[in-house]
């Protein structure tokens, strides 16, 4: 079961800044299709339901017409259906938990929420009222299924006994009517509390026609000793002159209606999908650890647990099968784990473990290795042996933290860590971290206005031909400018941008920029020069990339011939026939497409053949080695090899010396790329070298590098 995408949020917030704050993450953190509707107080907020359908609120417990529980009574009436988060203070946790008591899916605490975590936290509470909501629905049905079911009724005179039993009492007591006629309400129905055994003695004369005060968890023991858990009421009788004359009792049976409710706290809980304990259920037991590792001296860990490849398996074989394969993983997870241990699954492909009572932080490594090596074995599903990783971050109490929440986080830190070091591994949580994290936060929030502040700017370096001399190609490189930190490198910000979403935008922006630029030195006059984007791997992937790329060339009116697309080959390995088939329609508007980092990936010599592409990109980790005197030329005399065997063309990139350009043009490499012919440029100085041709700084006696104008 998979929730849908949210479109709509209904924001309820009093004050503007934080209202502006909420709606830049939702608007700007990969989110641009949710619509967001903010409103500053509660009544505005109920006409607008009245009339418009949104899948969240996000309601502030501290409105001017509305405070604390009574603002999410009336959101929940006025939208029963839509998911509520609830946005409260430091202050305020212990209002924030009776909020979820009365329907709120979740909360968020004002000052700590970051954008990660704020579309996080819309897709589970969206998840979490679904199937609140299909609970509901089962209960209803059972409720009309009770009601058709005869209930036990029992009437007695004022003195207590009994003078009438229907079938469904006689059955529930074993005691026919015959015989349970006169005999004290007490003997036929014995009735005890079942946590305690103790009997319940039911009201005799004078009271029998007042309440009789069950316990909770009260069984009918049945003459054969079958308890049935038992609801009931009592009403007075009274004859024709109104004289009450004893009390009728009707009892139900509860064992459907106690499961139900079992089962609706079970799912309060636990996670729908797996059935592993939720977030609420693991803060109760880290919160439970923590107390008990205090008072024993001993130490507990939280392990953050994330798919590596889930999203690429969900995508292309479908959310059923991506649910199979996530309780797959949990079944994985809960084998390889102690029983006092706790495996919870926090939403998404995200899984976080509580080890408990453990002697001393090495404990951790043997439990997360195991559960590397749990996950990593081949899942048979649909008939499909699919293949995940993982990747864990670890922290520590008391070291890295005194709270359930930070724990967590710090946990989720420490993930992001393992993943950046390459997946499949574990990291500890370490206090540079958190810098670290502090400062990738604020790359993004400045990256998002980056594009509206025009702080990025395109420079354009040369691929030459060997055999001509002559500039053959440009590649554009994206750089960043900010006012305060001056230039950010590419190695800090691509990789925010590709997490966060925001590299759809840039690189559209990136792409329109190659294209005009180059039809404007086309429209100058200049020699042409096929211009080289790189794609990113959510670019090719979005649904939009033709489309967008098409608009682009009939708004700069560029020869499709004279655009080149770099992809790495992880980009088209993540979905090979999908990306045979976008490849496809390149070729044929004539978009040419190259490999970029040749050799650092698959390198398969097979899938090379599959794909439709123009163009080989030697890395310049195998370029340097021509003049450290590594092993590695081999590789670049073979990948040359073999790429003029499929006719494709090579280049080689990060090209510095003399001594690399001699071995390449001696390997009948085609092109050429790198600092020895000069560093990128701005358009204008660039405009220049194409007018001008290359002057490297040396070339070998015949070498044709002259000046090309």
């Amino acid at each position: 079961m998979s929730a849908g995408p949210v479109k709509n949020v209904l924001l309820i917030e009093d004050n503007p800044g934080d209202a502006r704050l909420l709606k830049e993450m939702l608007n700007e953190f990969g989110a641009s299709g949710v619509k967001l509707t903010w409103v500053a107080f509660l009544g505005e907020a109920e006409r607008y339901l009245a009339a418009n359908q949104v899948e969240v609120i996000l309601l502030d417990l501290g409105l001017t017409d509305a405070q604390g529980l009574d603002g999410v009574r009336r959101a929940r009436v006025a939208a029963p259906h839509a998911a509520l988060l609830v946005l409260t203070g430091l202050d305020d946790q212990s209002m924030a938990v009776q909020a979820l008591q009365e329907g709120a899916q979740d909360y968020l605490i004002k000052g700590e929420i970051e954008a990660r975590g704020l579309i996080r936290s819309l897709r589970y509470a969206v998840e979490r009222k679904l199937m609140e909501d299909a609970l509901i629905a089962e209960k209803e049905r059972a409720v009309v299924t009770l009601n058709c079911i005869g209930d036990a009724v029992a009437c007695t005179d004022m003195a207590g006994r009994i003078t009438f039993l229907n079938a469904a009492a006689q059955t529930m007591t074993g005691w026919s009517g015959a015989e349970a006629i006169g005999r004290p309400m007490a003997e036929v129905f014995a009735i005890v509390g079942a946590a305690t055994g103790t009997p319940v003695v039911a009201p005799a004369g004078a009271d029998a026609a007042g309440a009789m005060q069950l316990p909770p968890d009260a069984v009918v023991v049945r003459r054969d000793g079958l308890r049935i858990p038992i609801e009931n009421s009592i009403a007075p009788i009274h004859d024709h002159t109104g004289l009450r004359t004893g009390a009728v009792f009707v009892l139900r049976d509860a064992t459907r209606t106690r499961a139900m409710t079992a089962q609706i706290i079970h799912a309060a809980r636990h996670d729908f999908l797996t059935g592993l304990p939720n977030r609420i259920l693991l803060n109760d037991r880290i919160t439970q650890a923590i107390a008990f590792a205090a008072r024993h001296a001993i130490q507990i860990a939280v392990l953050f647990l994330d798919l590596d490849g889930f999203k690429h398996i969900n995508d292309s074989l479908g959310h059923a099968v991506g649910d199979q394969l996530l309780q797959s993983v949990a079944g994985r997870l809960v084998g390889a784990v102690r029983g006092s241990d706790t495996v919870s699954r926090q939403g998404g492909d995200e899984f976080v473990i509580l080890l408990y009572e453990m002697k001393d932080a090495e404990g951790a490594v043997v439990s997360a290795t195991r559960l590397l090596a749990a996950v990593a074995r081949p899942h048979t599903i649909a008939g499909h042996d699919l293949h995940v990783t993982a990747s864990i971050g670890v922290s520590i109490y008391p070291d890295d933290g005194m709270d359930a929440e930070t724990l967590i986080k710090n946990a989720d830190t420490a993930m992001y860590q393992a993943k950046e070091n390459g997946r499949q591994n574990f990291q500890y949580f370490k206090p540079a971290m958190n810098v670290r994290a502090v400062e990738r936060q604020s790359i993004e929030e400045h990256l998002r206005r980056a594009l509206e502040r025009r702080e990025f700017a395109l420079h354009y370096q040369p691929k030459v031909s060997l055999a001509t001399g002559a500039i053959s190609g440009v590649e554009a490189l994206i750089r960043w400018t900010h006012p305060a930190r001056g230039l950010v490198s590419p190695a800090q910000f691509i990789p925010v941008a590709e997490d966060s979403g925001l590299i759809l935008a840039i690189g559209a922006w990136v792409l329109r920029e190659a294209c005009t630029q180059a039809r404007i030195w086309l429209d100058a006059g200049l020699p042409a020069a096929r211009m080289a984007v790189n794609v990113s791997s959510m670019e090719f992937q979005d649904e939009n990339f033709l489309k967008n790329l098409s608009d682009i060339l009939s708004e700069t009116g560029l020869d499709p011939a004279l655009l080149e697309l770099e992809l790495t080959e992880s980009v088209l390995m993540k979905r090979a026939e999908t990306a045979i088939s976008i490849l496809g329609n390149l070729r044929e508007r004539g978009v040419k497409v190259a490999i970029d980092d040749f050799g650092t990936g698959y390198s398969s010599l097979s899938y090379l053949r599959r794909f439709p592409i123009d163009v080989l990109k030697i890395d310049q980790s195998f370029v340097r080695q021509i003049s450290n005197g590594g092993g590695d030329t081999a590789i670049v005399a073979a990948v040359i090899g073999m790429a003029r065997s499929l006719k494709l063309r090579v280049v080689a990139e990060g090209v510095e010396t003399l001594e690399e350009l001699s071995f390449l043009r001696a390997q009948k490499c085609d092109e050429v790329q790198g600092y020895y012919f000069g560093r990128p440029e701005l358009p204008e100085a660039f405009a220049v070298l194409l007018a001008s041709g290359i002057q490297p700084p040396a070339a070998e006696p015949g070498a044709p590098l002259a000046k090309v104008s």
